[in-house]
């Protein structure tokens, strides 16, 4: 595994993470546990600037840009299944946030559920079908791709570090 799939990797168990915690929340909720609206708000910041802006970029900007130019040879490109899957988990995030204002328990712990479950699955994709795909198909250009994942790290970090503390990921 290259330096780059492996920063992926290790970023995918942080967001496996919150889908569990999303997961006991509404287990905790259906078993009559008020709402915890910290818990989901906290939950929610992480989805969007975690996973949606620090991971989701890496992968929309950097990594799906490279796979999708032309000379890049693969049975099958799965990018826009992935695309899908990103906008998917987004309406998912806007649907518990609606849940949340409304104080709809029955909204929010669908779409908290609809996430988790998407989430888990998108992440068995990637790390299993997409990644290794691509360290096949884009090989010395990983190092480049490397470069640019440090470099978000680099500038993220203060922020990044934050929001992991926040939910002790």
């Amino acid at each position: 595994m290259t330096e780059a799939i492996k920063i992926l990797v290790d970023e995918h168990q942080n967001i496996l993470k919150v889908a569990s915690a999303l997961e006991k929340e509404c287990n905790a909720i259906d078993s009559g546990k008020k709402i915890d609206r910290d818990f989901f708000r906290n939950a929610i910041d992480f989805i969007r600037n975690y996973a949606d802006k620090f991971h989701h970029a890496k992968e929309e900007d950097i990594l799906f840009k490279e796979l999708c130019k032309p000379e890049v040879n693969m049975h099958c490109n799965p990018v826009d299944q992935m695309l899908y899957e990103h906008d998917q988990g987004r309406i998912f995030v806007m649907g518990m946030v609606g849940g949340l204002e409304k104080d709809d328990r029955r909204e929010l712990t669908k779409n908290a559920r609809g996430y988790s479950n998407l989430i888990r699955e998108h992440i068995f994709k990637e790390d299993n079908i997409l990644y290794p795909m691509a360290e096949e198909s884009l090989g010395s250009k990983m190092a480049e791709i490397l470069k640019k994942f440090k470099k978000i790290g680099s500038d993220r970090r203060k922020e990044v570090e934050n929001i992991l503390n926040l939910l002790m990921v």
